[in-house]
C-alpha cells in the first residue's frame, strides 16, 4: 500500500504589504497638520541660509570643532549641553504622549511631514485616491510611464534637496552649493548629501506607513505612557453602533449614527479601521476625525462620532470640561514638574556660563629645572578658548607660592570664537617653596572686561 506524499505547508513570518491609497482629508486637523509641515520645513530649509554676525547663524563645523547657534559657540567642552537638550527633548515627548498620546507622529514627527509632502505631489501628478488605483491597475501605457516619472523625479527632486540642506548645517550652505556645482564636494559630504536623499525617497516614497508600523521604536512603547485618561482617537461604539447604510438603517428603525461609509478607512495613512479600538498603528493624526465629521455633516448628524477623548471619558461620558480637569493629573504633574526643573537649570547654566576657558598643561619633558641665579622655572601650555564672538586681550597671572613670576608675556590676544596654545615660563627664587610639588593658580582676565576671567590651578615642582 502506497503511502500519501506529506503535505508541505508553508508558514509566513509576516504578511505581505498591502498598498495603501490613502484619500485626501480636508477639516481642522488637516489644516493644522498642514500648518505643521510649513512651519517644520521653514525652519528646516530656511536656518542655513540665515546670517548671524557674518557667518552661518546655525552650523555644527566638526571640522573646527565648533557648533554655532546664533550667537552662542559650543566647543566639545559643552557636550553636556547637548546632554541636556536630549533630555529635555525627551521629557517633552513624554509629557506630550502622557497628555494627548501620538499627536507628535500625527503632525510634526519627520516621518509624517515628508509622507504628506510626498503624497501632495502625488495626487497632483497621479490625481486622487480612485485615478492613483485605477493607474496602478492598467498595463502599461505612455500616460502612466510618463506620469509615474515625473512623480518620482519630482519625489527625488525633493529628497536631494532636503539632503543638501541637511548637510548644509555641518558644511556653509554657500560653500556647499559652490562645491556641488563644481563637483567638487569630499567624499563624505556626498556620502551624507546621497544618504540623506535616499533615506527622504524611501521612506516618504515607499515604505511610508511601514516605518511607523514596524520600524519606529516610539510605536512599540508608547503604550507605556498611556492612561486611562490619555486623548486618543477614539470611535464612540455606543452611539456609533449598529451600523449600516443610511437607508437600510432608516427603513428597520436603527438608530445607530455610523452609516458604514469607510470613510475612516480611506483616508487612515496606515489603513486601520479606528472602529476596531486603539492600535498600536494609529499615529493620532486625526485624519479620519476629520473625514467622519465631514460625512456626520453632510447626513445631518453632530460630529465627534470619531474624536479626540480618553477611555475614561468614553466609559464614563464625560464632558470636554470634565477631560480637561483630568489633564492635571500625577503623571502629568511629574513630568512637567522635570522639564521645568531640567529647562529652568538648562537656560541658568547657559546665562551665567562664562565665554572663556583655560586648560593647564604641564611640559612633561621638564617637570623642574634650576636655572640662572638658582632660581627653579617651571614650563606649562595655556590652552585658551574664547568662546565669544569677539577678539579680547587677556593678562595673564599666577599666584601660589612667594616670588613666583612669569617669565614670559603676560598679554595674550584671542580672536573671537578660536582658541590658542600659549607656552608660559614661571619661576620662583631659589628656597622659594617647598620641595616637590606646590599648588598654583593661573588666573586669565579680559582687559576691556573685567568680569570675563577664569582661573585653573596647577601644580609647581620644585627640585629636590
Amino acid at each position: 500500500m502506497n503511502e500519501a506524499a506529506p503535505t508541505e505547508h508553508v508558514i509566513r513570518m509576516y504578511a505581505a504589504r498591502e498598498e495603501i491609497y490613502p484619500r485626501e482629508a480636508k477639516g481642522r486637523y488637516a489644516t493644522l497638520r498642514w500648518a505643521c509641515v510649513w512651519l517644520t520645513q521653514l525652519v528646516f530649509y530656511g536656518l542655513p541660509w540665515l546670517q548671524w554676525n557674518g557667518r552661518q547663524a546655525v552650523l555644527f563645523d566638526l571640522g573646527a570643532r565648533k557648533f554655532h547657534v546664533f550667537g552662542l559657540v559650543l566647543w566639545p567642552q559643552d557636550f553636556i549641553y547637548l546632554a541636556a537638550l536630549l533630555i529635555i527633548c525627551a521629557y517633552g515627548l513624554f509629557l506630550v504622549t502622557a497628555v494627548a498620546g501620538r499627536v507628535w507622529c500625527g503632525f510634526a514627527c519627520p516621518q509624517t511631514v515628508y509622507t504628506e509632502v510626498f503624497m501632495w505631489i502625488e495626487r497632483k501628478i497621479e490625481g486622487a485616491r480612485s485615478a492613483r488605483i485605477r493607474l496602478d491597475r492598467q498595463p502599461w501605457s505612455l500616460e502612466k510611464v510618463a506620469k509615474k516619472t515625473a512623480k518620482h523625479l519630482a519625489w527625488g527632486g525633493v529628497a536631494l534637496w532636503t539632503g543638501i540642506t541637511f548637510v548644509g548645517y555641518f558644511t556653509p550652505v554657500d560653500t556647499l552649493l559652490h562645491s556641488l556645482a563644481a563637483f567638487a564636494l569630499g567624499g563624505w559630504e556626498w556620502f551624507w548629501v546621497l544618504f540623506y536623499a535616499l533615506a527622504t525617497y524611501g521612506n516618504a516614497g515607499w515604505l511610508r506607513e511601514q516605518v511607523c508600523k514596524y520600524m519606529c521604536p516610539y510605536a512599540r512603547f508608547q503604550s507605556s505612557m498611556f492612561d486611562k485618561d490619555t486623548l486618543i482617537v477614539t470611535y464612540d461604539p455606543l452611539r456609533g453602533e449598529p451600523r449600516g447604510p443610511l437607508g437600510a438603517k432608516a427603513e428597520a428603525g436603527v438608530k445607530g449614527d455610523c452609516i458604514d461609509c469607510s470613510m475612516c478607512v480611506q483616508v487612515c495613512p496606515t489603513g486601520i479601521d479606528i472602529r476596531k479600538g486603539l492600535q498600536y498603528e494609529c499615529i493620532g493624526c486625526a485624519a479620519c476625525v476629520d473625514a467622519c465629521n465631514s460625512v456626520m455633516d453632510k447626513v445631518g448628524l453632530p460630529p465627534g462620532l470619531i474624536r479626540y477623548a480618553t477611555e475614561n471619558a468614553m466609559d464614563n461620558k464625560w464632558s470636554p470640561r470634565q477631560i480637561t480637569a483630568r489633564v492635571l493629573r500625577a503623571r502629568v504633574l511629574v513630568y512637567t514638574g522635570l522639564l521645568a526643573l531640567i529647562v529652568v537649570a538648562f537656560i541658568a547654566s547657559l546665562a551665567v556660563r562664562t565665554p572663556l576657558k583655560m586648560d593647564v598643561i604641564r611640559d612633561r619633558g621638564a617637570m623642574g629645572r634650576e636655572v640662572e641665579d638658582g632660581m627653579i622655572e617651571n614650563v606649562y601650555r595655556l590652552q585658551v578658548m574664547n568662546t565669544s564672538e569677539q577678539a579680547h586681550t587677556f593678562r595673564i597671572a599666577v599666584t601660589g607660592i612667594d616670588t613666583i613670576r612669569l617669565m614670559t608675556a603676560a598679554e595674550v590676544t584671542i580672536g573671537g570664537a578660536s582658541t590658542r596654545a600659549v607656552p608660559v615660563q614661571v619661576r620662583v627664587d631659589h628656597g622659594a617653596g617647598k620641595r616637590g610639588s606646590n599648588p598654583i593658580a593661573f588666573e586669565l582676565k579680559a582687559l576691556d572686561d573685567p568680569a570675563l576671567r577664569v582661573e585653573e590651578k596647577a601644580v609647581f615642582i620644585v627640585p629636590k
